[in-house]
């Protein structure tokens, strides 16, 4: 058994929560003591109610409910508090933290995934760099990186693929940076009706995942940093999203 607060503020300095503009940390304070805690990618209902059948006292996610601006306690976003609140649970949410951490990292994990060296910030994000740019080891081609990551491709760029540039989550957006960055392949969660045509005419590969499978490392890597330091039972829910 464990403390909240115990957990929280070593999770908070670990992921250096003051350095990023969000409301990142505990969001929702339940019970002090902690025996089991629950991990997934985004808050939600299904996720809470599997969190109280599984005896947890804490959840701690990637998406949370608080994203700095006021809201009405109304709602879906109510009853999701509500439920929170009457069932004793801790919400603890990391999202850029989660994304940019150098080891923990969403975007740290793929880069390890994928086996990329030379790894250099990549990808500009209300004023912070939180993905990775980093080179394979050996050359790849499209199609045997696609068929690992699954989800959505397009295939505008170099057949053999060397650089690669990464930003977990709904960073479509980022596509241009990318193709300024001279990678062969840009990977992303997300994707827009004007990504096909950017990539075609920057000549580059391009890959969406989906945002909430590109979003499961970083959480996942939290998991295994509990289970080394803390004597509390945990469990990651996967709470299937295709996008």
């Amino acid at each position: 058994m464990e403390f909240a607060r115990t957990i929280v503020k070593d999770l908070n300095k670990l992921l250096q929560i003051d350095l990023t503009p969000e409301q990142n940390g505990l969001q929702v304070e339940g019970t002090k003591e902690i025996k089991k805690i629950v991990f997934g990618v985004s808050a939600n209902m299904a996720l809470f109610e599997a969190a109280v059948k599984k005896g947890a006292q804490m959840i701690i996610v990637h998406h949370g409910l608080l994203w700095g601006h006021e809201q009405k306690l109304t709602g879906v976003f109510g009853a999701r508090i509500r439920f929170l609140i009457k069932n004793d649970l801790n919400l603890v949410a990391y999202h850029l933290p989660l994304d940019k951490h150098p080891i923990m990292g969403n975007n740290a994990g793929l880069a390890k995934l994928l086996g990329l060296k030379n790894l250099k910030p990549f990808g500009t994000y209300k004023g912070l760099k939180i993905g990775f740019k980093g080179n394979l080891t050996k050359v790849k081609s499209f199609e045997s990186i696609f068929k690992m990551l699954g989800g959505e491709g397009l295939n505008f760029g170099p057949k053999q693929i060397k650089t690669v540039a990464i930003v977990s989550g709904g960073a479509h957006d980022m596509l241009e940076e990318a193709i300024q960055e001279k990678a062969d392949l840009y990977i992303c969660g997300s994707r827009d009706e004007y990504v096909q045509e950017l990539a075609r005419e920057g000549k580059i590969n391009f890959i969406a995942m989906g945002h909430y499978n590109s979003e499961k490392l970083g959480i996942s890597a939290l998991k295994k940093y509990i289970d080394k330091k803390y004597k509390v039972s945990t469990e990651f829910i996967d709470i299937k999203n295709p996008f």
